[in-house]
């Protein structure tokens, strides 16, 4: 049985793939931020002796990080993934 998706007979198709491109910049954009944010924070915050501080921007850091990878690189794995599983079907 030869069945396989048609991505060109849905319209507006090329609109999704730039929405989620501009999402996943805009993803990218906010973690950086938050790691620049949280580096600052933990650095200020270990200066002046405030370790309860210094570990929640420790937190922020690593958070920034993994978010960067897992909704960035993650995203783009998985879709990648659920476009070859579904032109295998």
């Amino acid at each position: 049985m030869g069945v396989f998706p048609d991505f060109d007979g849905l319209g507006g198709i090329g609109d999704l793939r730039a929405i989620v491109g501009a999402l996943l910049t805009f993803v990218l954009i906010v973690a950086v931020l938050v790691l620049i944010v949280s580096a600052i924070v933990w650095a200020i915050a270990t200066a002046h002796g405030n370790y309860a501080t210094a570990g929640k921007g420790r937190t922020g850091v690593l958070v920034s990080l993994g978010a960067a990878a897992v909704l960035a690189g993650g995203g783009v794995a998985w879709m990648n993934w659920l476009l070859t599983v579904g032109s295998s079907l």
